[in-house]
């Protein structure tokens, strides 16, 4: 098992501002900082750990090693009490001069940066086909439950206004499915840059099953807030989507970054 050892208490968006450092020394590096919210960090054999090698050149001095488990100096903290995904532990981790060889790290120095995008990028991909379970999974404790709840002798599902909220839960079931199948396709193509991409799906199937989960619960009514309803743990599962891997206002830096980007090179008289 594997774990992704990038963010730090005061660096989660701000990925250039990590202050774990890793300093050469012989054929060795020796790693010192704190990392938290790190999934499987408590369970994991390995663990890619970022970490600056150039402190003063920003993203351009961050380096990715790989740590294992049993490391001295590497101390595991105990895990987080979380709202929801309660089974996706995550975990404080603590380097207190940990020494790992030099043939650790992974790819050349200065290249951590870009190689965490990478993994970001299909990490959002993986968030919204998340988002789109979430919500299917919501859509349907909503439909099965207004067949069975009686009001008036009548099920909800016959009154018109349940209905609309049905029918609008299942447009974004759907349009959140089909482009995040449509994102996770470009991943397969050579080359193609699927920032943008992966940045629209996240933050439109996150958002989406924000606004499905949400009539799922008021359609339950009360029994919504109950815990012997499946949709009360969906609820507490779901409001994660819109924070890790990017929160939802970073999806719409990315994406305004990557439409303007080809205006900036114009005016830069870049040739594009």
């Amino acid at each position: 098992m594997f774990a992704f050892g990038l963010t730090e208490p005061n660096a989660g968006t701000d990925v250039p501002g990590l202050t774990t450092t890793a300093v050469k020394d012989g054929d060795d590096y020796i790693i010192n900082g704190k990392k938290h919210y790190i999934s499987n960090g408590g369970n994991a054999d390995i663990i890619v750990v970022y970490a600056k090698t150039d402190p003063a050149a920003g993203s351009r001095g961050i380096s990715a090693f790989i740590v294992e488990r049993d490391t001295p100096g590497l101390r595991i903290g105990e895990g987080d009490d979380k709202l929801g995904i309660r089974a996706a532990r995550t975990y404080e981790l603590f380097f207190e001069d940990c020494r790992i060889p030099a043939k650790n790290r992974v790819g050349d120095e200065g290249e951590g940066f870009k190689l965490a995008m990478e993994v970001i990028d299909r990490g959002r991909l993986g968030v919204a086909a998340m988002a789109v379970g979430i919500a299917r999974a919501a859509l349907d404790e909503a439909l099965k439950y207004s067949k069975e709840r009686l009001v008036a002798n009548k099920t909800i599902a016959e009154f018109q206004g349940i209905q609309f909220m049905l029918a609008e839960m299942n447009v974004d079931v759907e349009l959140a499915q089909t482009y995040t199948y449509y994102a996770a396709s470009l991943k397969d193509k050579k080359g193609y840059r699927l920032s943008k991409k992966a940045s629209t799906a996240k933050l439109f199937a996150s958002e989406a099953s924000n606004r499905v989960v949400q009539k799922a619960i008021q359609i339950h009514g009360g029994n919504g807030y109950m815990k012997k309803y499946p949709i009360e743990r969906i609820y507490r599962d779901q409001r994660i989507l819109e924070i890790f891997e990017g929160t939802s206002q970073v999806q719409k830096i990315v994406i305004a970054q990557a439409m303007l980007k080809p205006i900036k090179q114009v005016q830069e008289g870049i040739r594009v």
